[in-house]
């Protein structure tokens, strides 16, 4: 098997742009490693216990653990040391401005999942590579308001059982493990999400405060066999994005996060830059599909690097289905409009 240095030595030969995107991906695959090697003994060196609240507000306004605050210090510490022009992160206010005149611009949720880190479950970091266009080094602002469908690359780490890469370059979305004797990642194969799905996941504990296609949707699901889908749901809820995308990519699924009628949660709590447009570049990139419930995740145009968005990814066939019920609920086997026009993937 090949070694993730090797990967994507091999996608990037001929593209210097593509060289710098494997240069930064090696990178975060060393900081990576370090993260995890925090996580598994609980210490962050001077800062204290890993999961010990830090107290600030982060960019997107929740607040910071020390392991969050210390995440994010080592993957500027690679982006730094990468072709990386601007760095964005949940955990800064506003972008990080580090060498101008490089290629790339870098989105990044640090710790994805921070809230699980007293109860052992798995945690992630979450990362978007966009291309730097002479009109970015004009006005910055614009680097990280780019559509998903710009992204070089996008992947995902996963902090479990064993420390697991997930990465798209446009060509496919690969799996890698990480060894703690090497310190390599090794690819374990290419990851194609299965189009017909049996679990969703969704926080059921809100199911009150849902708009009424999500309560339709989940209801159908929930009869079973003998109901309108056909077969039964399980349904898997971990609260951490990372640990409910790889087990979506491996086994099919649909995951579920859209807005609902609680104040502040109008367009949801996922941050559409660093967070729903890597994942859902790796979803379709994977055969699966990603949406915002009615337009695909891609083709949105973000208005900031800290937007939060509804997102619905996962199992092609049952995003497909969601986007019916919810552009018109009564129905049930006319093709939605969004993903009728075109297919998905490039949705």
């Amino acid at each position: 098997m090949s070694t993730l240095t090797q990967y994507l030595e091999a996608h990037a030969a001929a593209d210097p742009r593509q060289r710098d995107v494997a240069a930064l991906i090696e990178r975060l695959a060393e900081a990576a490693g370090s993260l995890q090697r925090l996580i598994s003994t609980g210490a962050t060196g001077d800062a204290g216990a890993a999961t010990g609240p830090a107290g600030d507000p982060n960019g997107g306004g929740d607040i910071q653990k020390v392991l969050d605050r210390e995440a994010d210090r080592l993957f500027l510490e690679a982006a730094r040391a990468a072709p990386v022009a601007f760095y964005g992160s949940e955990e800064q206010d506003e972008a990080v401005v580090l060498n101008e005149g490089a290629s790339l611009a870098m989105a990044i949720d640090p710790l994805d999942g921070s809230s699980n880190i007293e109860t052992n479950v798995s945690i992630g970091t979450i990362f978007s590579i966009l291309p730097v266009t002479d009109a970015h080094r004009a006005d910055a602002s614009g680097v990280f308001r780019q559509p998903g469908r710009a992204q070089l690359a996008a992947g995902f780490f996963v902090y479990g059982p064993r420390l697991m890469l997930v990465v798209t370059l446009g060509a496919g979305t690969h799996a890698f493990g990480w060894s703690p004797e090497t310190g390599v990642f090794t690819r374990m194969g290419p990851l194609n999400i299965p189009a017909v799905a049996k679990e969703y996941s969704i926080n059921a504990s809100n199911a009150r405060h849902w708009d009424e296609p999500v309560r339709l949707y989940i209801e159908r699901c929930q009869e079973g066999v003998e109901g309108p889908r056909g077969r039964d749901f399980n349904m898997r809820w971990v609260a951490s994005m990372v640990a409910d995308a790889y087990r979506i990519f491996v086994r099919g699924g649909i995951y579920i996060y859209t807005g609902d009628r609680r104040k502040g949660y109008d367009r949801g709590r996922i941050r559409l830059v660093y967070e729903a447009n890597p994942v859902g570049f790796c979803a379709e990139q994977a055969g699966g599909a990603a949406s915002d419930g009615l337009q695909p995740i891609l083709d949105i145009v973000p208005d900031g690097l800290h937007q939060r968005t509804p997102v619905v990814f996962g199992s092609r066939e049952e995003v497909v289905e969601f986007a019916r019920v919810m552009a018109d609920p009564s129905s049930l086997t006319e093709t939605s409009s969004l993903f009728g026009q075109r297919p998905i993937g490039g949705i």
